[in-house]
């Protein structure tokens, strides 16, 4: 029987694809050791979300999986761009810290990333930033309040309501 050459084909892909996706499930931020170079972490991870350079030398690395996911890890480097630590910061507790009047657009970008969603309401001049987030396994969201001036005005939380809950009426 003679090969098909298109089946070939689209047998290696498949086995590339599965392969690529077996390495990538590998790369999880909270399964990384503390002493890890930075070139691992990029080969590994690739590239942060967002970077932010910390007193000392340091960096905050910060890998969303917003929009889809509900959470964003900080890695911490140290001045020898080699892993601290490794937080999950997509917690009502993180959010609690923010500062309104004081904290602004590019401080909560550079804590949490890119939200899941930007919005905006009637009652409210400004952007509504929001995260999705687990918390004690409720799925729940925190909409950070952003003002005109790109000011946070208040961090507030709402239960998501999905629409494949079974447990509802």
């Amino acid at each position: 029987m003679p090969k098909l050459p298109a089946l070939s084909f689209l047998w290696r892909w498949a086995v590339m694809l599965v392969c690529t996706a077996t390495v990538m499930a590998c790369a999880v931020p909270e399964w990384q050791k503390p002493g890890t170079p930075a070139a691992q972490l990029l080969e590994d991870m690739g590239q942060p979300h967002v970077r932010v350079p910390l007193a000392g030398g340091g960096e905050r690395w910060v890998y969303s999986r917003q929009p889809a996911g509900q959470q964003v890890y900080h890695m911490q480097l140290d001045a020898q761009q080699r892993l601290v630590h490794v937080e999950q910061v997509l917690q009502e507790a993180h959010f609690q810290k923010l500062q309104p009047g004081q904290d602004n657009r590019q401080s909560v970008f550079n804590y949490f990333g890119k939200p899941a969603l930007v919005e905006g309401v009637g009652n409210f001049k400004g952007d509504i930033w929001t995260y999705r987030i687990r918390e004690n396994s409720i799925d729940r969201m925190a909409h950070v309040f952003i003002d005109p001036q790109g000011v946070v005005q208040r961090v507030m939380f709402t239960d998501e309501l999905r629409s494949d809950d079974d447990s509802r009426p």
